[in-house]
């Protein structure tokens, strides 16, 4: 392979932003474990859930590359790591075709649920492709309107866990959206982390994010309460389930601790290290409660 082509691949997949691909396989492992342990599993739901989620994500940051970049809210000036079309690496046309083509894919994958399970997951695939569009595309993008932290707890934490329960099992139940609530406020910590490093910027692209709005120590208090709101989400599923091994998730607490800690310490681009260690965290606690959950089936 030439050095060109090398590096043309190095960007597209640093534009799928690998390390945060964790916010959507963590969220599928778990509903899994949960439809496992009620008597149900499947490895073909999971597998298309799995390729579903991982596409719209993939699709989601692609589509942010190059919005941010049109909107101004990527310059030179940036903290974070780099973006590849504010880095002149990939052309903005490029990535938004691709990112749409991701889309598409990700909606044809989807079909291969409905005559397994029924035309409802259409509707639910249709608003999971939209708002990733719309996560800062379209006449109101949610992360330009303070929205974009329900975007990431809705459905990178509870559509995503609950759906792939469903699937499998073909109903629903308040088990099922404990956990997703418990997954979802872990993922939205990587875009605190995300938004409490890049405030100065959001605010002069308009880019109105709750840390913008509510300013920089909203944020850590934001970060910290989300990890009890999660920490509290296991302790009551643990409760209602009568299963004590759903409390192994306590042992990620002492990395949550100190992710809590370097946030309410750190600023500036000192807080890419907390992006990794809140994407470890989430791992972390999504892999103990899929096992515990596992051995209390």
């Amino acid at each position: 392979m030439a050095r060109s082509e090398k590096s043309n691949l190095v960007n597209w997949l640093a534009a799928t932003r690998p390390k945060t691909l964790v916010a959507a396989v963590v969220p599928i492992v778990v509903g899994a474990a949960e439809a496992h342990r009620v008597g149900f599993f499947d490895w073909y739901p999971v597998v298309i859930c799995l390729s579903f989620a991982l596409l719209v994500q993939i699709a989601t940051n692609m589509a942010n590359d190059y919005f941010d970049f049109i909107k101004g809210a990527d310059t030179e000036d940036r903290l974070g790591p780099d973006r590849m079309v504010a880095k002149g690496n990939i052309s903005p046309r490029a990535m938004i075709v691709v990112a749409v083509s991701l889309f598409a894919l990700a909606f044809f994958i989807g079909l291969g649920l409905i005559q397994y399970r029924g035309w409802e997951l259409l509707v639910v695939g249709i608003v999971s492709i939209l708002f990733g569009y719309c996560y800062t595309g379209g006449p109101y993008p949610l992360a330009y309107n303070g929205l974009g932290d329900v975007f990431v707890i809705f459905f990178f934490g509870v559509v995503a866990t609950a759906g792939t329960y469903y699937v499998i099992v073909g109903q629903l139940s308040i088990h099922v959206f404990l956990l997703g609530g418990s997954l979802g406020l872990l993922a939205n910590n990587i875009l605190v982390a995300n938004n409490c490093r890049d405030r100065e910027t959001d605010a002069k692209a308009d880019k109105r994010t709750l840390i913008v709005v509510c300013g920089r120590q909203f944020g850590t208090y934001q970060f910290g309460a989300q990890l009890l709101g999660a920490i509290g989400f296991i302790v009551i599923y643990a409760v209602m389930s009568q299963n004590a091994w759903a409390f192994l998730p306590f042992a990620s607490g002492i990395l949550g601790w100190k992710s809590y800690r370097f946030i309410a310490a750190n600023d500036g681009s000192s807080l890419n290290q907390l992006l990794e260690m809140a994407a470890k965290t989430l791992v972390l606690f999504g892999l103990l409660a899929a096992i515990g959950i596992a051995l209390g089936s």
